[in-house]
């Protein structure tokens, strides 16, 4: 088992930054790849970045391309989603996610078997 906490979202305005960190316990050795989504009141989870613990491969989706810069840290078990010039649509709940098993890629919830509480990001405009 995996346990994830998100931590860090949080109110700022449209053009602001903010950082969410995502900090992993229980099996964290056999993680493979950890990931973020997102979804907006009304609208379905979407796929926002992932990173493989090793070797730290990132992918993106690409509204966040060029804003957004994910990372972890292996020994601290953290990964976190640096967000900058931040717009109004990218308000939600986001979440973070952890798989255990390696994957060709890590776009999908299906790919993913842990997830945290997930942290509110809002933007005003």
């Amino acid at each position: 088992q995996v346990q994830l906490v998100e931590s860090g979202g949080g109110l700022v305005q449209a053009g602001g930054s903010l950082s969410l960190a995502c900090a992993a316990s229980g099996r964290t050795v056999s993680i493979y790849a950890m990931g973020w989504f997102r979804q907006a009141p009304g609208k379905e989870r979407e796929f926002v970045a992932a990173i493989r613990w090793s070797g730290g491969s990132t992918y993106f989706v690409d509204s966040v391309k060029g804003r957004f810069t994910i990372s972890r840290d292996n020994a601290k078990h953290t990964m976190w989603l640096q967000m900058a010039s931040l717009k109004p649509e990218d308000t939600a709940d986001y979440y973070c996610a952890a798989t255990i098993y390696y994957k060709r890629s890590y776009y999908t919830s299906n790919d993913y078997e842990y997830w945290g509480q997930g942290t509110q990001v809002t933007v005003s405009s």
